[in-house]
């Protein structure tokens, strides 16, 4: 098959990448991205086979994407800010890239009937989960309802562009019958994965191997699940390849869900550090009026009815995992 991933030097995309492209199947992958997230280092080792391109670009950019799309039999499109830290310090760019991005592959595969996979996000879900069910017996399914802040506040603007690229791929769908997937992506984690950005695993074990400090934002008792990368490539591509996923939206998580504390302290007993537990106020991480979700866990049962599918990495595989990339490229 010939793949095209939008942001496929990002962290998933270059996993994806590398799924395909190591299958022993011969399939040809081209890569757009603008680095302004992802890495080259994300994709090197793919820079020298023959069935990949890296194309350095935008999706916004109309004539690329006409002829990518056009070259391409399924698109991955997961071009997009990323990142709670990115996307409060850089709000415009946040806002423009993902509605403009999603317009603009949208019209492409319509236009040349392709299957795309839109990588949407937990985010879309917002406050749903605290008001929903603040006993936490019950997670998150796709047909909840969202609960989200003010306009004014920051915080949910990814969500909205992310509630939009979902509307807008399930109105293609609905009128000009578009093969769109929808994979709403939980918390997605494993090596090479950025501290950066404000990812918490990777800071969490980044600060537990330099034995000074692990940086808690908030009280730590949030909830939250994570996903090994692996588990997340397998869910989508199975959705895109087997065609079952089309027209329809999807929980790509872990239920399992540990809070923030815990989960600190966990990475802390791994490795063996003496680090401490700082808790950092939301207002001095990110700002005044900062508003975060205390839970958010993923109900995947409608995934693993339609994949018959299952989690093969449990939260211990994926913190050694993690933990064992850190220790290899710490510097």
């Amino acid at each position: 098959m010939k793949i095209l991933i939008t942001g496929g030097a990002g962290f998933i995309g270059s996993n994806i990448a590398g799924f395909f492209l190591n299958s022993g199947e011969n399939h040809e992958v081209k890569v757009i991205d603008n680095l302004t997230t992802g890495r080259i280092e994300n994709i090197e080792p793919y820079l020298d086979n023959p069935n990949f391109e890296f194309i350095k670009d935008t999706v916004t950019n109309k004539i690329v994407m006409e002829s990518l799309i056009e070259w391409c039999d399924h698109c991955y499109h997961l071009a997009a800010p990323v990142g709670v830290k990115f996307i409060m310090d850089n709000p415009v760019l946040s806002v423009l890239d993902n509605v403009r991005g999603i317009d603009t592959v949208l019209e492409f595969v319509n236009k040349y009937k392709k299957r795309v996979l839109v990588a949407s996000t937990s985010e879309t879900y917002g406050k749903s989960l605290d008001l929903l069910d603040p006993t936490h017996s019950r997670k998150l399914k796709e047909s909840d309802y969202r609960v989200e802040g003010s306009t004014k506040n920051h915080r949910w603007a990814y969500a909205n562009t992310k509630s939009l690229d979902e509307f807008l791929s399930f109105a293609y769908h609905k009128e000009f019958g578009t093969e769109v997937v929808i994979a709403r992506f939980f918390n997605t984690v494993g090596p090479r994965q950025l501290s950066q950005y404000g990812m918490v695993i990777p800071n969490f074990v980044k600060g537990a191997l330099e034995g000074k400090e692990v940086r808690i934002f908030g009280t730590g008792n949030q909830l939250r699940s994570f996903m090994h990368v692996n588990d997340a490539v397998r869910a989508v591509t199975q959705l895109m390849l087997t065609g079952k996923g089309i027209g329809e939206e999807f929980n790509i998580g872990n239920p399992f869900e540990i809070s923030m504390n815990d989960l600190a302290q966990k990475i802390i007993d791994k490795t063996g550090s003496k680090a401490q537990l700082v808790h950092i106020p939301y207002e001095v991480a990110y700002g005044p009026g900062f508003e975060d979700m205390d839970r958010r866990t993923a109900d995947i049962t409608k995934l693993c009815e339609t994949l018959d599918y299952t989690i093969e990495y449990d939260l211990d595989q994926i913190l050694d995992d993690i933990i064992a990339y850190h220790r290899v490229n710490q510097q």
